[in-house]
C-alpha cells in the first residue's frame, strides 16, 4: 500500500511538472528570463548611466512587468531598426524603445495596450528660418526605422515631405549631431530626447507646436497571444495603482 501511494505521488509530481511546463512553453524565449530588445540611444525612455546600467522610462516599466510575471528581465542593446526586428523575429520577446503603433508594423507584430504618449517636435537651430510651414522645402534628419522618418518620407500627397528631403540616421544623437554640423535644417524626433538633446547641447531650440501625437506600445512576435496577455494584465495593474505614471514622472518632470 506504502508503495503505491509513493507511485501515485511520484506521477501526480510528475504531471503538475508537465502541466507547469505547458503552461509557459512558447510565451519566452528562455524559460524564467523576459529578453527585451532595444535602442538605448533615446533618453529619457532608455538610456545608458555613467556606469553602462540600463535605465529610462521603458527600462523600467519593463522591469516592474518582469517583477509582476515573475521573470528575470535581460536587456539586449542594439539599432531601432534591429530591435524590431529581433523582436518580430522571435529573437526577443519584446521590444521597447518609445515604440509606436502604426498599420505597416501591425501586419507583422503584435502589440500590447498603450502606456505612455509620444510627441513628436521639431529640434532647430536658435535664429534658423524653419517653421512648420516649410519643412518641406528644408533638409530633414530623423532616426532610421522610425515613425518620424516613414512619415515625413512619405509622398506629399500622404501628407509628407518625400524621400529627396529626409535623411535617416542610426540614432537621434547622429541626427542632432548631423544639425549642429550643418548637414541638415532640422530634426524630427519624440519630445522628451528632443528637450534633452537641446539641453544637452547649447544653440539648438524646439519649434512651437506638435509635429505628431502618438501612443507607445510594447512589440512582440506575431501570434505570442500568451505572452501579449500576460504583460497587458501586468500592465493594467501597474496603470491601476500608479506605478507607470511614476516611473514617467520621475524622468519628465510635470513643468
Amino acid at each position: 500500500m506504502k508503495k503505491f501511494i509513493a507511485i501515485a505521488l511520484v506521477l501526480v509530481m510528475a504531471l503538475g511538472l508537465l502541466a507547469g511546463c505547458g503552461s509557459n512553453k512558447g510565451m519566452t524565449l528562455e524559460e524564467g528570463k523576459l529578453i527585451m530588445s532595444t535602442n538605448a540611444a533615446f533618453p529619457p525612455y532608455e538610456m545608458t548611466d555613467d556606469a553602462g546600467n540600463y535605465i529610462g522610462i521603458d527600462v523600467e516599466v519593463a522591469q516592474a512587468i518582469a517583477d509582476k510575471l515573475g521573470l528575470e528581465l535581460v536587456i539586449d542593446n542594439m539599432e531601432f531598426t534591429a530591435a524590431l526586428e529581433a523582436a518580430q523575429k522571435g529573437k526577443s520577446d519584446m521590444v521597447m524603445a518609445g515604440v509606436t503603433v502604426n498599420e505597416d508594423r501591425l501586419a507583422v507584430m503584435d502589440f500590447s495596450d498603450s502606456y505612455a504618449t509620444g510627441i513628436q517636435v521639431v529640434i532647430v537651430k536658435e535664429g534658423s528660418d524653419v517653421t512648420m510651414d516649410n519643412l518641406g522645402e528644408k533638409m530633414i534628419g530623423t532616426q532610421m526605422g522610425t515613425t518620424g522618418y516613414i512619415y515625413a518620407s512619405d509622398t506629399i500627397e500622404n501628407g509628407g515631405y518625400g524621400e529627396d528631403h529626409v535623411i535617416a540616421y542610426d540614432n537621434g544623437i547622429t541626427a542632432v549631431q548631423a544639425l549642429m554640423n550643418d548637414q541638415i535644417d532640422a530634426v524630427i524626433i519624440d519630445n522628451a530626447p528632443a528637450q534633452a538633446f537641446v539641453e544637452a547641447n547649447p544653440g539648438l531650440t524646439l519649434l512651437d507646436g506638435e509635429w505628431a501625437l502618438e501612443n507607445y506600445a510594447i512589440g512582440f512576435a506575431k501570434g505570442n497571444t500568451e505572452l501579449v496577455e500576460a504583460v497587458n494584465e501586468a500592465l493594467a495593474e501597474l496603470i491601476a495603482d500608479g506605478t507607470v505614471q511614476a516611473i514617467i514622472d520621475k524622468y519628465i518632470p510635470a513643468e
